[in-house]
């Protein structure tokens, strides 16, 4: 599976942003997809998961209430919603597919990364 994120960009605090990561060479649904995020100087964090089926999601605390992930098995992708952002949601974020957990080694195949930038 290839993973192409995209939708990154330069946004004003509460502003939003829509991710998307779409897939190609194999099916996305025959995976779960998770969202991590790497800010400069920091390890790669968990931000949320959606597991095959598109009924479980789960969040990192510091985001919960604020993003929401969602996937369109038809189109092949996978999208993270992030509104009411923060200038501590600068980083760049990958989309993951493989199993349901929220570490990294869960994850078989990894998009580029897309930078996302919170700042007035």
């Amino acid at each position: 599976v290839q993973l192409q994120a995209s939708g990154g960009g330069l946004v004003q605090p509460g502003g939003s942003l829509r991710l998307s990561c779409a897939a190609s060479g194999r099916t996305l649904s025959a995976y779960s997809v998770a969202w991590f995020r790497q800010a400069q100087g920091k390890e790669r964090a968990f931000v949320t998961r959606i597991n095959r089926y598109g009924t479980t999601t789960d969040y990192a605390e510091s985001v919960e209430g604020r993003f929401t992930i969602s996937r369109d098995d038809a189109k092949n992708t996978v999208y993270l919603q992030m509104d009411s952002l923060k200038p501590e949601d600068t980083a760049v974020y990958y989309c993951a597919a493989g199993s349901f957990g929220v570490v990294a080694t869960s994850y078989y195949y990894w998009g580029q990364g897309t930078q996302v930038t919170v700042s007035s």
